[in-house]
């Protein structure tokens, strides 16, 4: 199997639409008509989620007009949030088809299938048009990929001049060594592509994409996680959130993710590049 069938398997659960809606219905919601608000534990598998996806779209300039795509677009957590919040036109592509076709179902759900449009497709050959996106944005997503100059490559195709790719990515830190497995990106290092911030520079110089911002948000993820562990002792698990988007043992991940993160070997950084007007 090639690397991004080895990832697309490793996201497929099965019945994942299912088990968010029983999760849904678990936290007293209507499945059938849910809200955002509903769906955030679950549709924003990245660190922190919707805080780190604020956090990060805050520092870009957004507009009802604009067309923005969103890679590795998941069950279309951040699709959602860019059109509810902004308005704006949003196309994601994803290799899970699990992922796909449960986005599309909830979008449908919330009213929001005109104004997102998602598909299964590979970041490394993006299924759009020269010049014709204003933003891409991609969480959490570059751990799965070698080829990151392709990846920076397709994205100075597809974006306008002017145009902004944000990126919030689990980056290699600043202590070396073998990261532990298995993680929530890849159950063994074979699938997992974790490289150092200046991997990510050298590919956007390459493709004429200039760096405006970036941000190690190491001591934000640790007080996150801090707060999730406390509210878990406390309460227990909540029956919705990213551990329905995972196979395998959910809480073994996010506790070796964690552990990594502790001992300096990742650090989740930001990084926002632009590509010039000519």
């Amino acid at each position: 199997m090639t690397l991004e069938g080895d990832v697309a398997q490793h996201y497929t659960t099965g019945g994942l639409l299912g088990r968010i809606d029983a999760a849904l219905k678990a936290a007293g919601a209507n499945p059938t008509q849910p809200t955002i608000d509903d769906l955030k534990p679950v549709d924003e598998f990245h660190t922190a989620g919707l805080e780190a996806t604020t956090a990060l779209l805050d520092q870009v300039d957004i507009s009802q007009k604009m067309t923005a795509y969103d890679l590795g677009c998941g069950i279309g957590g951040t699709a959602r949030h860019l059109a509810h919040t902004y308005g704006v036109h949003v196309e994601g592509v994803d290799l899970t088809d699990e992922y796909v076709e449960a986005g599309r179902a909830l979008n449908d759900r919330l009213g929001l299938g005109k104004t997102i449009a998602l598909r299964q497709g590979t970041v490394l050959d993006l299924p759009w048009q020269n010049d014709s996106a204003n933003l891409v944005t991609m969480f959490h997503v570059g751990m799965n990929i070698a080829d990151k100059p392709t990846l920076f490559a397709e994205v100075a195709r597809v974006l306008k001049p002017g145009g902004t790719f944000a990126i919030f990515d689990v980056m290699r830190g600043g202590v070396a060594g073998d990261l532990i497995f298995p993680l929530p990106w890849a159950t063994e290092s074979e699938t997992s592509h974790v490289d150092a911030a200046d991997t990510y520079r050298r590919a956007a110089n390459l493709a004429g994409l200039n760096e405006v911002a970036s941000r190690d948000r190491t001591d934000f993820a640790k007080a996150y996680f801090e707060r999730v562990m406390a509210t878990m002792a406390k309460n227990g698990p909540a029956p919705i959130g990213i551990h329905l988007l995972m196979s395998g043992d959910p809480r073994q991940k996010l506790q070796n993710y964690v552990e990594n993160l502790h001992a300096g070997r990742i650090a989740p950084t930001e990084m926002i590049f632009r590509k010039e007007v000519v």
